[in-house]
């Protein structure tokens, strides 16, 4: 399975319009996690974040939000963003404009947000543009570091070493809190919370 760990800056600036990572002098590091909330994978996530008083934000797809709320929010009770990750976790290269933006917009009648990422990152300008304007005011977020916890070519510790040698201050991370990344997931979120926290860091929500 081919993916970049790290994003390029040459993709940053091809995706302008797009956050990638968020400039900070501070320890600061972003924790997101994607295709939520999930009865196991979410819970998990909030009973080790809380541990460190760490800040994420969760991009939820809206069926998963009408299936789970009950986890939802208590995602927004314990004081972590939420964000919009398409109602059906659809692909934006591969959908058609009409029915990818109706999907985001039936998303974001269930998730208040002004949050965007598109799954698997894959988004069109054209749909970008719809998506900043005045029916969906969203804001794009993608990431910095992809941690890599749904390649199950790789190793727990592999994936661990994936988070902990690309993050750096303002750094946007991806995890899932999803089935397919659970078992990766457990083994190193709680290591790389530890592995920053014991480095001064602090994890902060994505608020803009």
């Amino acid at each position: 399975m081919f993916y970049l760990v790290k994003t390029p800056w040459l993709l940053k600036i091809f995706y302008p319009e797009c956050i990638w990572d968020i400039k900070t002098d501070e320890k600061v590091l972003y924790l997101t996690f994607d295709d939520g909330p999930h009865p196991v994978a979410t819970p998990f996530v909030l009973e080790e974040l809380k541990k460190y008083n760490a800040k994420a934000t969760f991009f939820c797809i809206g069926k998963n939000v009408e299936e789970h709320f009950d986890i939802y929010k208590k995602i927004i009770d314990e004081r972590h963003a939420v964000g919009n990750h398409t109602y059906d976790h659809l692909n934006g290269w591969k959908t058609k404009d009409e029915k990818y933006l109706d999907n985001i917009f039936k998303a974001k009648k269930i998730i208040d947000s002004n949050l965007f990422r598109p799954p698997y990152g894959r988004i069109t300008k054209f749909q970008l543009k719809q998506l900043q304007g005045n029916k969906y005011l969203l804001k794009p977020i993608m990431w910095s570091v992809l941690s890599g916890d749904f390649d199950k070519e790789i190793s727990e510790e592999n994936c661990f070493l994936n988070v902990v040698r690309n993050s750096k201050q303002g750094s946007v991370i991806v995890f899932h809190d999803n089935e397919k990344s659970f078992e990766k997931l457990r083994y190193v979120l709680p290591q790389a919370l530890k592995y920053f926290a014991d480095k001064g860091y602090r994890f902060e929500r994505i608020s803009l």
